[in-house]
């Protein structure tokens, strides 16, 4: 078991607890707690969650709104659950999600932990505090950035992910290298997703230095009004998409990616070689990069998105693989090449 303990300005802390699993981390914390799952994960692990307090809830995105909220809180207040407890979230990026939103506003705040389940959630959704439901055809609309006091990473869980789920992760690996960190993206195109889950030490390598990058970036920025701006790359077209065509998160935001490189290319000046590079990467990887689509519709749900300011809406471009910036993008020029990005 390893321990990193990343400090926030406002004296909230996170600490990440590599290698240990839920029995082992339960025991050692210092209050009562109730585990938030839901009906994939609790029927997939159905030990796991014995003599425990535990809410269950109806798996998938489309549950991932206000009125799932409501019933947890109903949950809690029936079992007499006060704020001093532990909410321990244990499952995908839409259980941490939900998990943290309700720790941070059942009475007013309570103590929050979090243990992925997924690839996606280990390096990404788990991460940084960022938490919140959909309102109808709007991605993370009501939310909130509340810290977690730990995030356990039991890599035991990994063994039974489908191979889908393990694509799907991989698009937000792909993100951080493509912002910041070029000799991780240069490693995964040495390699393949099968000589990588075949190998247990490199997934938790992989995984600890995704964390690392994320963590390193939102604990500089927690409030995203510098550098964590770079980890929306791919996720302004990527949300609509996701939302409009009902596709993993993952396969959205690589055609979000695609679509910002082709934007990186009209503004930014990003060579096309650049762009082939992260094309090929992804589609090594098995995800999408490109897809038939209304465009009316993209653009409609695209100029309600949170990084809207008036006529622009602020884009991750490219400068090249490694290096990226935010930069605010006029709605009506996105509109006027809306075709061409997707």
């Amino acid at each position: 078991m390893t321990e990193r303990r990343y400090s926030f300005p406002n004296a909230a802390f996170t600490s990440c607890i590599f290698n240990q699993s839920l029995d082992t981390f339960l025991r050692t914390l210092p209050a009562s707690f109730v585990i938030l799952t839901d009906e994939n994960v609790f029927n997939a692990n159905p030990g796991l969650f014995a003599e425990k307090e535990t809410v269950v809830i109806p798996a998938g995105e489309e549950n991932k709104v206000q009125s799932t909220v409501d019933s947890i809180i109903e949950k809690l207040l029936q079992a007499d659950i006060d704020k001093t407890s532990y909410l321990v979230g244990v499952g995908g990026g839409v259980v941490t999600d939900m998990a943290g939103y309700v720790a941070s506003v059942y009475k007013r705040g309570m103590h929050l932990a979090l243990f992925p389940t997924s690839i996606l959630a280990m390096v990404d959704a788990s991460l940084g505090g960022k938490n919140g439901v959909d309102v109808g055809m709007y991605k993370n609309m009501v939310g909130t950035v509340y810290q977690p006091e730990y995030i356990v990473f039991d890599f035991q869980f990994l063994n039974s992910l489908p191979e889908e789920e393990w694509v799907n992760g991989f698009a937000e690996i792909i993100k951080h290298a493509c912002i910041c960190d070029l000799s991780l993206f240069e490693l995964l195109e040495q390699t393949t997703l099968h000589n990588i889950r075949q190998d247990p030490t490199w997934v938790a390598s992989l995984i600890e230095r995704n964390v690392e990058i994320k963590m390193g970036i939102v604990t500089r920025d927690e409030f995203e009004k510098a550098d964590r701006k770079l980890l929306n790359f791919g996720h302004t077209l990527g949300h609509a998409i996701e939302k409009l065509h009902h596709i993993p998160h993952g396969h959205a935001i690589s055609v979000g990616m695609v679509a910002a490189c082709t934007l990186s290319e009209k503004i930014n000046g990003l060579h096309f070689s650049e762009s082939k590079r992260i094309i090929s990467l992804l589609t090594k990887y098995h995800l999408p990069v490109d897809i038939e689509t209304d465009y009316s519709r993209v653009f409609e749900v695209l100029k309600r998105d949170k990084k809207r300011e008036g006529k622009h809406i602020h884009f991750v471009l490219l400068d090249k693989i490694g290096a990226a910036h935010a930069e605010p993008v006029s709605l009506d020029f996105l509109q006027q090449h809306l075709k061409d990005l997707v």
